[in-house]
């Protein structure tokens, strides 16, 4: 057991100033458990490219372009199986929650393409946010048998990697940091949750029954409070601050 590599990058994660840092940490803590590869995606939807959607990984030579090309992600078990998980699994699982899917046969094939890549087994952990799922961290290569317990530690460990590399995308490095305020008037928290909940501006003026422009101009203010790039890094960081749970 490596549980204390586990603890470690929980504890250090906060501190890292840059992605390349966090990810260094994360490599090393993925290869001390013997997996050759891993991914931490936010959650793809069957229009958008899956590649664009990557945070961070590491895959095997050529097979992103067979996923991409033979539209697996329509048919991967492991992703079928996040939607209603809540907690990590094993890929195997997966595809056993499916033994009497119509499409079954397409995702043995797709496993067995996976497997000639060298992609035999692994873990999948969901990350979720108010909305439901966000996205992933995968870990996968030679199998690999997980306690309970590290599949606990997994878990946060996704959840950690997953909003930290949000954050550092969102980040600009060039400009100088700004204080973070995060005090808020009772209506920029009703606007803040209401937000991440994945309500827009419209939604949000009618349940509060204000205008669309009040509701932007609230968000305008949050944002700049948060010293935020947009609205989905409001919502990265609000929940890394703990201003929404």
């Amino acid at each position: 057991m490596n549980i204390n590599q586990l603890l470690h990058f929980l504890v250090v994660a906060d501190e890292f100033r840059t992605a390349s840092e966090l990810v260094s940490e994360l490599e090393k803590l993925v290869r001390s458990y013997g997996f050759e590869y891993y991914g931490v995606v936010r959650q793809p939807k069957p229009d958008e490219n899956p590649m664009d959607l990557v945070l961070t990984g590491q895959w095997p030579e050529g097979w992103p372009q067979i996923y991409i090309a033979k539209k697996y992600v329509l048919m991967d078990p492991t992703i079928r199986y996040l939607g209603q998980a809540q907690a990590g699994f094993r890929w195997r699982d997966a595809l056993h929650a499916f033994r009497n899917d119509p499409h079954r046969k397409r995702m043995e094939r797709m496993l067995s393409d996976s497997m000639r890549f060298g992609l035999m087994d692994g873990y999948i952990f969901p990350v979720h946010g108010r909305t439901g799922l966000l996205g992933n961290m995968t870990v996968g290569g030679r199998p690999v048998d997980l306690s309970p317990t590290e599949i606990a530690l997994f878990d946060a460990v996704a959840k950690k990697a997953y909003w930290r590399l949000l954050e550092f995308k969102h980040a600009d490095n060039t400009e100088a940091v700004k204080p973070i305020d995060t005090r808020m008037t009772r209506r920029e928290m009703e606007v803040l949750n209401y937000l991440a909940d994945g309500l827009t501006s419209n939604e949000i003026s009618k349940i509060l029954k204000i205008s669309n422009h009040t509701v932007d101009w609230y968000m305008n203010g949050i944002q700049d409070k948060l010293n935020a790039k947009n609205r989905q890094h409001v919502v990265a960081l609000s929940f890394r601050l703990g201003l929404v749970t």
